[in-house]
């Protein structure tokens, strides 16, 4: 990862301008801790998963934070919930001063809670994730489809001109493969990235999430996680799910809820901003990270995963996992949905933020026809949509209609 710079690098310096408090939430193994450690020298760091920093930290919450005032970075931490009150303590006795604390955190609901209840208005926000597209091409910072979004008054030609190839289509397709965790890019053998991404679900997906959860069931809630690799991509059941797991519909729900909670999984709501037309209510989701999706399905390789039934879906939550990642590395506020009718017009993800409201549909073919693009030109006329925008792996952009354009992934 020190090879690799992290598109969010910048967000946390302008965070630490303006804020108290910087947090950096993630799934486990993401690079979090890395990027504390790209802080100033003069920052001092500390780990609730070192039983020394712990020990110290726990006693006296209060009286550590009186004693290290500012320029105090801490790893992990979900660990200690009587944290929080004393940050917001801390950061009262001198609101003014910016930049004083850098926290990170995984794999815990109850942590978001603790920020929104202790210390919301006080801290940024900064959701990270594993390597992104950009990242893992050495290309963050540069001119990208999502940042000329940002100027609500580019027209759709002018948001494709130029637009420069990241890679190639193999290194995307190897991306997709393999992931984003930073491990195995930074450790690029195959044997490795097998025995790590391995060891991966079983420290991590059972027994971490069963730690912080301990009253789940240990055995279905790992059915569950296994079922995962099935699931995503689709419109959720939970009675489905529910009866298949051999639990009650709350009770799936909540397995949902803590996959969600702990950056695995992404719940994507429906969007219903729709009067005229019947639609789908449901949520669907994806396993956020390629390469842990492709390893629970027990594909060995590039190829299997290429002539899979999940192929479609997988590839579709990657290119949507890259655009999401994109937005929040730049700060860009944004919601997130899909649209579905009952009649089968679909619209693979919807953005709605201060960019306008944006359809987007992902192929994973070359060629796109008038076919493929009834639902998205349905959707941008119905609801009034800034443009309507087709992703997928032809060779060059191009403009499908006035307010429709199409581009390679490559491009993204």
């Amino acid at each position: 990862m020190q090879d690799m710079k992290r598109a969010c690098t910048q967000l946390m310096q302008d965070y630490l301008k303006a804020f108290p408090c910087v947090v950096l939430l993630g799934v486990r193994q993401c690079g979090k801790t890395t990027l504390l450690h790209t802080l100033p020298q003069e920052w001092r760091h500390f780990d609730l998963e070192r039983r020394a920093d712990y020990d110290i930290i726990s006693r006296d919450p209060d009286a550590f934070l009186r004693l290290h005032p500012a320029q105090t970075a801490l790893d992990e931490a979900q660990i200690l919930p009587e944290l929080f009150p004393a940050l917001r303590v801390a950061i009262d006795d001198h609101r003014s001063e910016k930049g004083r604390f850098a926290i990170t955190g995984s794999s815990s609901p109850a942590l978001v809670r603790s920020i929104s209840e202790s210390l919301a208005g006080r801290v940024g926000i900064i959701e990270m994730a594993p390597f992104s597209w950009e990242e893992v091409t050495g290309t963050t910072g540069r001119d990208s489809f999502l940042r000329r979004l940002q100027d609500c008054k580019a027209a759709p030609q002018d948001l494709i001109n130029g637009l420069e190839h990241r890679g190639d289509i193999g290194l995307a397709h190897d991306y997709w493969f393999r992931g984003g965790f930073p491990e195995p890019w930074l450790n690029p053998d195959a044997q490795f990235r097998s025995i790590w991404i391995e060891q991966y679900i079983q420290s991590y997906l059972y027994r971490d999430v069963k730690r912080l959860f301990p009253g789940l069931d240990d055995v279905r809630f790992r059915r569950f996680l296994e079922m995962l690799g099935g699931l995503s991509g689709r419109v959720i059941n939970y009675a489905e799910v529910a009866r298949a797991l051999g639990v009650s519909q709350p009770t799936a729900r909540d397995y949902f809820d803590i996959a969600h909670g702990t950056f695995v999984w992404r719940t994507v709501p429906a969007y219903t901003k729709d009067s005229l037309k019947r639609v789908v209510k449901h949520p669907r989701g994806y396993l956020r990270d390629t390469g842990l999706l492709h390893a629970l399905l027990r594909l060995p390789d590039r190829d299997a995963a290429l002539s899979h039934p999940q192929m479609g879906a997988s590839w579709e939550s990657m290119v949507v996992e890259e655009i999401l990642r994109q937005l929040n590395a730049m700060g860009v506020f944004h919601n997130y949905s899909y649209y579905r009718t009952g009649g089968g017009a679909e619209v693979d993800l919807v953005l709605e933020g201060p960019f306008g409201l944006v359809a987007v549909e992902i192929k994973h073919t070359s060629t796109v026809s008038a076919r493929d693009l009834r639902g998205l030109r349905d959707f941008v006329s119905s609801h009034r949509a800034r443009l309507g925008v087709v992703i997928n792996n032809d060779t060059a952009p191009r403009l499908y209609d006035e307010n429709i354009i199409g581009f390679p992934f490559t491009q993204l």
